[in-house]
C-alpha cells in the first residue's frame, strides 16, 4: 500500500461520540430500540439523515416518519447503525469521488443501494447473516474515497475516471494506479477504527472471495456479487446484472432468486425517477 495512502488513514480522526455511543449500545444485549433513539437524537446530521432514508421510496411505508424514534422502530437497530455509520464515516473522509467520475451524491445513492439489495436478498436466505451483511455492503465502497483523493493529488483523475467508466473490473484498475484494491483500503480504514476482525476480512476480500478463510468466504462471496451487480460505474447496467448472476449461480446462490430482488429494486428506481 503507497504510503501516502497509509499516512492518510492513520490521520484519520476518531469516530465521533454519538458513534461509539452507537456501537456501544448495539453490542449490549440488555439495550433496545429506544436506547439507540436517545443516543441519536441530539446529532442533528444523523438525525436529518435518517429521515431522509426512511422517506425515500426505497423505505417508504406510507406515512411520513417525522422522529428519530419512528424512524429507529422501522429500521431497527442493526439497520440504523448501519445508516449512522455511513454518514458519519462518509463527512470524516471528506469525500470528493470526481475520479470516479460521480458526485459525493451519487457515491451515497450506490452505497445505498448496496446496501438495500444486500438486505433484501440475504434476508431471504438468513436473516442474521443479512443484519451483518448489510452493513458491510454500506461500507465496503469506502476505501474508494481515500482512492479518489490520492488519484487527485497525483493529477491523475482524467486518465483514471476514463479507464473506470469502461472498466469490467474496478478493483484491477485501482490496483494499477495506486497498487493496492479499494476493498484493501477500506479494510485498513476499518482497522484503524477498531472494527472486530470478521467485518475488516469480509470487506478486505470481497474482490478474491476464495482467498478468505473458510467461515469468512460466503459473506465475501455476497458483498463480491453485490457490488458486481451495482458496480460504481455502471449500477444496474445489464451487463453488470449478468455478471452478477453468473457469479451467484457458481457459487451455489439460487439465482431466480436473486433476479427477482433485482427486478423489484429496479422497478421501485423506475417508479422513484417517474415521480
Amino acid at each position: 500500500m503507497k504510503s501516502s495512502i497509509i499516512d492518510s488513514i492513520k490521520s484519520l480522526p476518531p469516530l465521533s461520540k454519538t458513534i461509539l455511543d452507537i456501537n456501544r449500545i448495539y453490542a449490549d444485549e440488555e439495550s433496545g430500540i429506544g436506547d439507540l433513539a436517545e443516543a441519536i437524537v441530539h446529532d442533528p446530521m444523523i438525525v436529518a439523515n435518517l429521515l431522509k432514508v426512511a422517506n425515500s421510496p426505497f423505505y417508504s411505508v406510507g406515512t411520513e416518519i417525522r422522529n428519530v424514534h419512528q424512524a429507529v422502530g422501522l429500521f431497527g437497530m442493526a439497520k440504523t447503525r448501519s445508516i449512522a455509520l455511513a454518514n458519519s464515516m462518509r463527512k470524516l473522509l471528506n469525500v470528493d469521488m470526481k475520479s470516479y467520475g460521480i458526485t459525493s451524491e451519487k457515491f451515497a445513492e450506490i452505497s445505498s443501494l448496496q446496501a438495500l439489495l444486500m438486505q433484501e436478498w440475504y434476508s431471504k436466505i438468513d436473516r442474521e447473516k443479512a443484519d451483518k451483511l448489510y452493513l458491510a455492503a454500506f461500507l465496503q465502497e469506502t476505501g474508494k474515497i481515500l482512492i479518489s483523493s490520492e488519484i487527485i493529488k497525483e493529477d491523475e483523475d482524467m486518465r483514471f475516471k476514463s479507464e473506470i467508466e469502461l472498466s469490467n473490473n474496478i478493483a484491477e484498475t485501482e490496483k494499477s494506479y495506486v497498487g493496492v484494491t479499494s476493498s484493501e483500503v477500506a479494510a485498513e480504514v476499518f482497522k484503524h477504527w477498531g472494527f472486530d476482525d470478521e467485518f475488516i476480512e469480509m470487506i478486505q476480500f470481497s474482490d478474491v472471495p476464495f482467498n478468505a478463510s473458510e467461515e469468512i468466504q460466503e459473506y465475501a462471496m455476497a458483498l463480491h456479487i453485490v457490488k458486481t451487480i451495482i458496480p460504481i460505474n455502471k449500477p444496474f447496467s445489464e451487463q453488470s446484472i449478468n455478471f452478477g448472476i453468473n457469479i451467484a449461480k457458481k457459487a451455489g446462490y439460487d439465482e431466480k432468486l436473486l433476479q427477482n430482488v433485482i427486478d423489484e429494486i429496479v422497478e421501485k428506481i423506475e417508479i422513484s425517477k417517474a415521480d
